[in-house]
Parts: structure tokens; C-alpha cells; sequence
């Protein structure tokens, strides 16, 4: 166990945000292409589902495009809103064309639609590693979150290969991601490990 792990993980988010924010333009849509297509052809039980999303933020790969895919056209969507710091966050109903106003960060968030709960729920990651776990923004919104419901959504964490890292020694309060999508594939956490399915 590392001996300052706050100071270890506010270094390793510095390190790669900056990594995934000097990504050449060219080079990060090729690889949300690719991520697109692996969330659409690996998941089709997303198509009846609610599903919550994330509007990108620092070089985030862009999880909206999935809402605009034929396959999800029976799929109700929603964007998360900070209510409060350390309290779980909502989920509002959202669309493409639905009015947003500026929130927590300067993210927007939709404006008064209705706050729904999740079947499954695409996650960003700064970073996660080979047992599944995720290496967050440091608020702990997204394990409050998950931690209010009796069962599970599916978690699907997005992120890019760059953001791999061997460990990011989880706490008692972190939950693993179910599955882990990159531009290399599609990754299942088994037993605390991570396996390409």
C-alpha cells in the first residue's frame, strides 16, 4: 500500500487528464469510433433500457452519440446533476434537443426534466485498472451514486487505453465496474479481474 495515496492519486489524475487532453483531434475520434461501435454491437440490451450518461468533460471520450443510434431509439436517456457535494447524484431525462442550463463545473445539465432511476449507466473514468476499478475525479459522486441502489445498474466504464494503470488501490467505498469498454475492446471484471470478452 502506498504511503500518501491521496497525494499518489491527485498526481496520477493530473498525469492523465493532461494524456488524454493531448490526444491529437484525429487520433481521439478514431478511437471514439471505436468505442462507439463496441458499446453498441457488445450491449444490445441497452436498446429497452434507461441509461445514464455523462456530458464529456477534459477530453472524455462522448457517450451521447449512443443516443442517436438506431438501436437505442426505445432507450430513455439521462444526464447526472451535483445536487449538493457529497450527496448521490440525479439522473434527469434528457435528449439531444432537450434545454440544458450551466451546473456543478460548468457542465450542463438538463433543465427540470424529470429525475429517473438507472438500468445501466455509462461511467467516465480518469483511470481503472486490472481488477475493474476506477480512478475517478476524486468527489466520489458516481460510488454515492451506485451505492443507493439496492440492485446494480449495469456500470459500463468508457475510457482510453492510455488511462490503464496496474493499480489504483480501491478503498472499501469503491465499486468495480461490471464491464470496461476502450478503443481495444470490451472488458469484463470476473473475480476481481479484469478479462477482454
Amino acid at each position: 500500500m502506498l504511503n500518501n495515496l491521496p497525494e499518489w492519486k491527485k498526481n496520477q489524475r493530473k498525469q492523465l487528464i493532461a494524456a488524454r487532453e493531448a490526444i491529437p483531434q484525429s487520433q481521439h475520434q478514431q478511437w471514439s469510433r471505436i468505442i462507439s461501435d463496441y458499446l453498441m454491437q457488445g450491449f444490445p440490451q441497452l436498446q429497452n433500457l434507461t441509461i445514464g450518461l455523462y456530458w464529456p468533460f477534459r477530453g472524455e471520450y462522448d457517450p451521447r452519440v449512443v443516443a442517436r443510434h438506431p438501436l437505442t431509439q426505445s432507450a430513455t436517456f439521462a444526464l447526472p446533476e451535483v445536487v449538493a457535494k457529497n450527496e448521490p447524484l440525479h439522473f434527469r431525462q434528457w435528449l439531444p434537443n432537450t434545454p440544458m442550463k450551466i451546473g456543478a463545473y460548468d457542465i450542463p445539465v438538463p433543465d427540470g426534466t424529470p429525475i429517473v432511476r438507472l438500468d445501466a449507466i455509462i461511467v467516465p473514468m480518469v483511470g481503472f485498472d486490472k481488477q475493474g476499478y476506477r480512478l475517478g475525479y476524486g468527489s466520489g459522486y458516481y460510488d454515492r451514486t451506485l451505492a443507493t441502489y439496492s440492485h446494480q445498474p449495469l456500470t459500463i466504464g468508457v475510457a482510453f487505453e492510455i488511462q490503464r494503470l496496474e493499480n489504483i488501490y480501491p478503498q472499501s467505498h469503491d465499486i468495480s465496474m461490471q464491464f470496461i469498454v476502450t478503443e481495444a475492446g470490451i472488458f469484463e471484471t470476473r473475480n476481481h479481474h479484469l478479462r477482454a470478452i
